[in-house]
């Protein structure tokens, strides 16, 4: 009797490269000590803006002139402010709107800067020329200023900030993307798949912006960060929000005309400034180290 072949199972296929490029990004994130921590305080921060306000102790605009400007104690953690409302619940309250500017400003400066950024590499020429000169206007002045200046014009507000902030923000992603769309477009597989006949606009979306996204990952997590720094100085200007507000920097503005008789008032919403900002910051030096870890040699 004839010995029967044992058929062998094909060999699965590999990996695409750029899911394994991300499987590995994934695997140097987790085991980085900054990703780790900044990540950490990142998502505590974020779970309490979400259930803050269900968790504060009192609500957002209670007053009660009895307990005026009493400081730390064990009814009221963080003290009290110049209208007896409880500063613990302030703070739980304006963690929400802290997150809304961070990300709503990054947002809409990531979107405009990288398709301006993108278009500007992948075109060059005139485009490029003319993009740029725009983008260097923007550049000339400082970032605070500017965003002075766009909010000085349209008024106080919230929204107003986000948007002053996104404006200052976005000649940064612009540059970024510019720069990686440079690079990238001179690999010879654009060329192929331009041989190819794909169009542009398919060029971009699958080839180019893939491999732009590291630096610009890394940048939006700096510019939330920096983004909130500047809606907290705007707001202790009296520019950004408006009381009775909970954001940090309006607290931190309303509070300094009692900085030596109830220091609490500043200490709080300045610590809450310090420490959101340093998470973003240290997950994103942790962020960069993951996505090019020849930095880190």
């Amino acid at each position: 009797m004839a010995r029967q072949t044992e058929i062998q199972p094909a060999p699965m296929a590999s990996e695409r490269p750029f899911v394994k490029s991300w499987k590995a990004f994934f695997g140097r994130l987790i085991t980085n000590k900054s990703a780790i921590v900044g990540g950490s305080l990142i998502i505590l921060l974020g779970i309490l803006a979400i259930i803050g306000p269900y968790i504060a102790p009192q609500s957002l605009n209670e007053q009660n002139f009895a307990v005026k400007l009493q400081g730390p104690s064990a009814e009221f953690w963080f003290g009290t402010d110049a209208f007896g409302r409880d500063v613990l619940s302030r703070i739980l309250h304006g963690m929400s709107i802290t997150f809304i500017i961070g990300f709503g400003s990054v947002a809409l400066a990531g979107i405009v800067g990288t398709t301006f950024g993108i278009i500007s590499g992948y075109y060059g020429g005139k485009t490029d020329t003319i993009i740029m000169r725009i983008v260097d206007v923007f550049l000339a002045f400082p970032g605070i200023i500017l965003a002075l200046a766009i909010v000085a014009t349209l008024g106080p507000g919230l929204e107003n900030v986000i948007y002053a902030i996104a404006i200052g923000s976005f000649p940064v992603f612009a540059r970024i993307a510019r720069g990686s769309t440079l690079a990238v477009k001179k690999l010879e597989y654009i060329d192929a798949v331009k041989a190819l006949g794909a169009s542009d606009t398919r060029i971009i979306i699958k080839h180019i912006l893939p491999n732009v996204l590291s630096p610009l990952i890394v940048q939006t997590t700096l510019s939330i960060a920096t983004g909130v720094l500047a809606a907290a100085g705007l707001s202790f200007l009296g520019l950004g929000a408006q009381p009775p507000s909970p954001e940090w920097g309006a607290m931190l503005n309303a509070g300094r005309s009692y900085m030596y008789d109830a220091p609490h008032l500043t200490y709080a919403p300045g610590i809450a400034i310090a420490l959101f900002v340093l998470a973003f910051n240290i997950f994103g030096d942790g962020l960069r180290d993951a996505l090019d870890p020849k930095l880190k040699n």
